[in-house]
């Protein structure tokens, strides 16, 4: 099971890791912050688009937009309550009442599938990790980053809590349980592969079976397309991509190894993932050595981590950063915090979007 990436950073650090929620309204397409990244023309068909530059070629900050809310699935679907389920944790759990919906995890993942099932207005409050705009004015019942505030949980009264270990501590997730509220606890460990199953989890605990299945078939036949387009802008021989965690200007700096999610998205946009190539595993301490030994051509992060350790000029003056391909062409693509590793019912628009701004690809 991936270690939730709080749980390594609490490791390391007595400092609280604050994600800070984007508030951009929605935007189509990826800006580049170089406008002179022509270059040799991409040979291949890009379905509609006319020539692609080479993608080793480009330099320069580019930025994905933040998504717009998840689009509720189309049908009618009853629901039937009663609904009980055995979660992640083989906890027997009964939902009887849906009305008052947290939905709780480091990815923002739990919110969007709730919100995509038709369910949003129900959710009562929020992560700091979910920054849909219908929830913008939710209270927040984290504190210090991703840690779970059981007072406030319980005072919000809900009918029934959606959460998975990558927020915590347990206790707290222990003490909204003995208050008597049903808690069902999913998978936490996200990736491409289980985006159907996650779908399918949620629904069942919000007795909304047949809407998970026609989410998740929507959301499966998003993902192939994405994958189709993608594959005919990305080169024969991937792009190598790592994926740094950065929070600050202090010690926390991670690259992503396997087991994080990094790889998956990576991976998913045509790319190759150079932590997982060079056999690093859940969250590697970002030393100049390490960031040498990888070596990437594209470096992705987090929007919000970028901007905390003062831009892009923050980030290449952190130890090792500039010396590596990506940092002498200062290639690198920030992606907004609550989707960047967040494989719900919107991962093909994540996989679209962040492919576009990898090779270079505008307009829709």
């Amino acid at each position: 099971m991936r270690n939730p990436l709080w749980r390594a950073i609490t490791l390391v650090t007595t400092a609280a890791v604050i994600l800070a929620a984007c508030s951009a309204e929605p935007q189509t397409g990826a800006s580049n912050s170089n406008s002179d990244a022509a270059s040799a023309p991409n040979t291949q068909d890009t379905s509609g688009t006319a020539s692609l530059p080479d993608p080793r070629s480009l330099t320069g900050l580019s930025e994905v937009p933040e998504l717009g809310d998840p689009r509720v699935i189309e049908g009618n679907f009853n629901q039937a309550l009663p609904a009980s389920v055995t979660d992640a944790e083989n906890n027997s759990v009964t939902i009887t009442d849906t009305s008052r919906i947290l939905a709780l995890d480091l990815a923002g993942n739990i919110s969007r599938t709730v919100i995509a099932l038709g369910y949003g207005d129900k959710i009562v409050g929020r992560t700091i990790s979910s920054t849909e705009t219908q929830l913008a004015d939710l209270p927040v019942v984290t504190q210090d980053g991703h840690m779970l505030n059981a007072e406030a949980i319980i005072n919000l009264r809900p009918t029934v809590v959606l959460a998975d270990r990558s927020v915590g501590p347990p206790e707290a997730i222990d003490q909204v349980r003995n208050a008597g509220i049903p808690v069902v606890l999913l998978n936490p460990d996200h990736s491409i592969a289980s985006v159907e199953s996650d779908i399918t989890a949620i629904a069942d605990a919000l007795g909304v079976p047949e809407a998970g299945v026609a989410l998740a078939q929507r959301t499966h036949d998003e993902i192939a397309a994405a994958r189709e387009e993608i594959a005919t802008w990305a080169p024969q021989d991937p792009l190598s991509v790592a994926f740094l965690y950065v929070r600050g200007t202090a010690g926390i700096f991670f690259i992503l190894g396997g087991g994080e999610g990094a790889a998956d998205l990576i991976e998913g946009v045509g790319a190759q993932d150079a932590a997982t190539t060079a056999g690093m595993t859940g969250t590697v301490p970002a030393s100049a050595e390490s960031l040498l030994a990888i070596n990437p051509e594209v470096i992705f992060t987090m929007s919000s981590g970028l901007e905390s350790t003062n831009g892009l000029d923050g980030l290449l003056a952190r130890p090792g950063v500039a010396q590596t391909v990506a940092g002498s062409k200062q290639r690198v693509i920030a992606i907004p915090d609550g989707t960047s590793l967040s494989f719900g019912p919107q991962t093909g628009e994540i996989l679209s979007s962040v492919a576009r701004a990898l090779y270079g690809v505008s307009g829709e």
